[in-house]
Formats: C-alpha cells, structure tokens, sequence
C-alpha cells in the first residue's frame, strides 16, 4: 500500500486566470496629409526612429482646372483695385499737401489703398496655395510637408512615392502616409471571460508572457476593466488592459502576441494536498488516513482554494497524517521519492 507520508506546507497558493491578446504601444498615431496631392518623396523607412517634427513625406499638389481659374480672376481683379486706389490715393495725398482736400477724404483714400494692397497678396497667396499647397510666407507650415507628430518609431509607410493621397477632413479620414508610435511605453491589450472579470480590481498585478520571447514575464498593472462584454463563440468576453513594465535587455515589438497571469486568490503559509488523493462519498471529500493499528479510516476535509493541482486543506487531517495513495500517477517525484 502506498502512502503520502506528508502534506504539502505551501508558502503560497493562489488560483489564476489566463486572458489572452496582444502588446500594443500606449501612444500610436497615423500621419495623414491636410491636402490632397500625389507623394513626391519619402524621408524615412520602416523602423526609423524620428522625433516631433521631423519631416516625413513631401506632396505634389495637383491643382483643381476651377479653383486654378477662379483664383486667377481673383488675383486679377485685386491687381485692378489696386492701381485704381494707387491713383487715387497719389492725387489725393497731392491735393491734401495743397490743402485743397479736407483731411478726412484723404485718410479714406489711404484707407481703400492699403486694404487693397492686402487684398491682392491674399489673392495671389490663394492662388499659389492651390498652385503648389504653399505660399512663400508659410516656410514650415507648408501643407505639402508632412511632419511627425510625436517623437518614436516608424512602424509602417502603407505609401510609395508617386501615390496621391487624399487630405483628411469632415468628410474623409484621408490617406495614413504613416504610423508612428512610442515603444517604450507598451500595454497589455486581451480578454477575459466574464466568470472572472467580476473578481478583477484596478491595480492588480499582472504577469505577461510574450511569444517571441522565451522565459521571461513581465509585469503589468492592470488599468482599465470593460464595462461592457462582447459575445465571441458563444461566451461573453471583456476587455483588459494593463500597463507593462519593459526590460531594456528585451526588444517588444508592437503586436507581439501575449498571455496574461491574472492572481484571482490567494493563501499564504497554507497546508495543501494533491487533488488526486481526494476521494467522494454523497459529494463530500474525505481521505483515508493510517491510524496506529495499521488500518485506515476516512477523514472528511474541509477544503479552501485550488489551483488545478494542490488544493487548501482547512480541516480533517495535519501535516504529520499519512494519506493512502489512489493514483499514483497525480504524485510529483518528491511524493514518490517519500511513499
């Protein structure tokens, strides 16, 4: 007959949930154009590393037949205005040197002058935006230079030189020129099921494995909780997210698959048995326990918290007990090494 001559005195036992998903950066933004036009060169590749206001792409404005010709008759028509009040305002400056014209006439005729000198360069800073996307005067704040956001990494150019592009606006999200994103600040992006969001807190602390990379965990902590599910094959799943904290001698890429440990309960300094050696009369627990006589007697337990393999004992038996052995195939080595 095969014994487990002692229990397990655990420091720590604890039941998990496992929610899987992705590492995803906190902060990712897609670039896209504030005019419409075709690419005309690309500054930067996949991977690169910018920072805010570092040029990305430049566009070729293709401009519009009717808004070319509707600010070319504009231009044409403040030019007009403009030499007429120039005259006037010539004669007048004259005429009130002599004193032949009262103040206040003169003033008005600098007035029209100078409004239609602004006239015209608005005029003929409209046509050169729809010519090119730009005024001189714009320098920097050229629509035609699109410029990083914020600083980080380069994860993807969907464009290639000679694409047009369409400009983002009420209407149109517009053409992404490219997606940046900060990745050294990552979070834990997944799904738990709704059997165990209910036990979930904000601040709990998470261990998140990545596929690509082999033994190593890093922690998270856990932010923000769904407030509502989604049905997915047939169960209600809701999302998790978690802040995770990265170790430099590690490179996380953005996507990277992940799972999530999630400490549901837990019990320190417990005393444990194997769930193997349970046993079930009319759904109560018990064991079976050698007593001084050399034969065995039922013990019924009164059982905590499980994790699948160990299970907390809270009444029924002690640690010094000898427990009779009914599959010896749920022993580890070490109960084996002692039966």
């Amino acid at each position: 007959m095969s014994l487990q001559r002692k229990q397990h005195l655990l420091q720590l036992l604890s039941k998990k949930a496992v929610a899987t998903g992705n590492v995803i950066p906190l902060e990712e933004i897609q670039v896209k154009p504030q005019i419409s036009g075709i690419i005309s060169k690309i500054f930067v590749e996949e991977g690169a590393m910018v920072e805010k206001g570092d040029l990305i792409a430049t566009i070729r404005v293709v401009p519009n037949v009717a808004s070319l010709n509707s600010a070319k008759g504009r231009v044409k028509n403040a030019e007009l205005e403009y030499k007429n009040a120039k005259i006037i305002n010539e004669r007048n400056t004259k005429l009130f040197k002599r004193g032949v014209i009262a103040q206040q006439e003169f003033q008005d005729s600098e007035l029209r002058f100078n409004s239609s000198k602004t006239n015209l360069e608005n005029a003929k800073n409209d046509l050169e935006i729809i010519e090119k996307g730009y005024s001189s005067g714009m320098g920097a704040a050229a629509n035609t230079n699109i410029r990083a956001e914020i600083a980080g990494t380069v994860l993807e150019i969907p464009v290639k030189k000679g694409n047009q592009v369409i400009e983002s606006n009420t209407f149109n999200d517009g053409t992404t020129i490219a997606v940046i994103a900060d990745l050294t600040r990552m979070i834990f992006e997944g799904q738990v099921d709704e059997s165990e969001v209910g036990r979930l807190l904000k601040g709990s602390v998470l261990d998140v494995s990545l596929g690509a990379i082999d033994a190593k965990k890093f922690p998270a902590t856990l932010n923000f909780i769904a407030p509502k599910g989604t049905e997915q094959g047939g169960a209600v799943q809701f999302k998790i997210k978690a802040d995770v904290q990265l170790d430099e001698n590690f490179y996380v890429r953005a996507g990277y698959s992940a799972n999530a440990d999630i400490v549901l309960e837990e019990r320190v300094d417990v005393m444990s048995i194997k769930e193997g050696l349970l046993r079930y009369e009319d759904e109560e627990p018990y064991v079976e326990v050698r007593i001084e006589d050399g034969t065995f007697e039922k013990r019924p337990l009164k059982l905590g918290l499980s994790d699948g393999v160990n299970i907390e004992v809270l009444d029924g038996i002690s640690a010094e007990d000898e427990i009779k052995i009914w599959n010896k195939a749920s022993l580890s080595s070490e109960d084996q090494a002692n039966k």
